[in-house]
């Protein structure tokens, strides 16, 4: 079942001219979103946030993907360009001095169950020393090949760090980032403008949530009483998530773009952080 969380368009875009905007797309197990952007215009035409329920296997997942694709017209377009992140817990990170693309399944083995016909991809995460690798929705990627043809893919953290520590390069005092979706959560910690761990979590219970936090908190020696959150994705103050972790952390705060599309003032700007930066 595909339901439908948000979709905005703008009233004067030429939908029947697509072709020199970009299509932004980021995948997940239970949801599809993208975005069309107007890179001549600089603006954002389209923004659509869809929520897939009774999603158990790959093949699940691509029927799901196949239905919206022949229910929205939009998606059907020939872009001028196309990119696709792919979010999942399917990841781990390399240090670049010991990376080797031949070893790619024995990076990833002791944190993801790697089958033999697995494809691996990995990204170089830019302004650090980190090269991702993971295992990307390659039968969704193998569906939009024969669509678009030739396309950039990544996976998501490899988008959400980069902007991290681009943005927060000048900053000394220690951050922890935490990306919530609808039943994962991503933390990212940088100490001293360096990335210190990435790590992703599923979670039932605000119990979880707040203890995989304080965890992760402890075993870097962070102060709850000091350092600094940053909160992203499906995370808002009148929350049960939000009212826990501010009975036990001190300085909360939410992702502030430095310029937010005007066409999305209806939703929270510290959300949607992947799909909106890979434009």
């Amino acid at each position: 079942m595909i339901k439908k969380i948000i979709k905005i368009k703008k009233n004067n875009v030429d939908f029947l001219n697509l072709q020199e905007n970009h299509l932004s797309i980021q995948l997940s197990l239970d949801g599809f979103s993208f975005c069309i952007y107007n890179k001549i215009q600089d603006e954002i035409g389209v923004f659509a946030v869809y929520e897939f329920q009774n999603n158990t296997t790959p093949y699940k997942h691509l029927e799901l993907v196949e239905q919206l694709y022949n229910q929205e017209t939009l998606l059907q377009t020939k872009y001028n360009s196309v990119s696709v992140t792919h979010y999942n817990n399917l990841v781990t990170q390399v240090p670049q001095a010991f990376f080797d693309k031949n070893n790619l399944a024995n990076y990833l083995q002791h944190t993801v169950k790697v089958l033999e016909n697995d494809f691996i991809a990995y990204d170089e995460i830019s302004n650090s020393e980190i090269v991702n690798v993971y295992i990307p929705f390659v039968n969704i990627n193998n569906f939009l090949l024969d669509i678009y043809g030739a396309f950039i893919y990544k996976h998501s953290s490899t988008i959400l760090i980069e902007k991290l520590l681009s943005n927060y390069k000048n900053l000394e005092d220690d951050y922890c980032f935490v990306n919530v979706s609808k039943h994962n959560f991503e933390i990212i910690i940088l100490k001293n403008n360096k990335l210190e761990l990435f790590n992703s979590f599923s979670f039932v219970t605000k119990e979880d949530f707040i203890y995989y936090i304080l965890f992760t908190a402890e075993q870097l020696n962070l102060n709850p009483e000091e350092f600094n959150l940053v909160l992203l994705g499906d995370i808002e103050k009148k929350t049960e998530l939000y009212e826990i972790l501010y009975q036990y952390i001190r300085n909360i705060n939410f992702y502030e773009p430095a310029n937010f599309p005007s066409i999305l003032n209806n939703i929270s700007s510290h959300t949607n952080f992947t799909l909106l930066n890979q434009l």
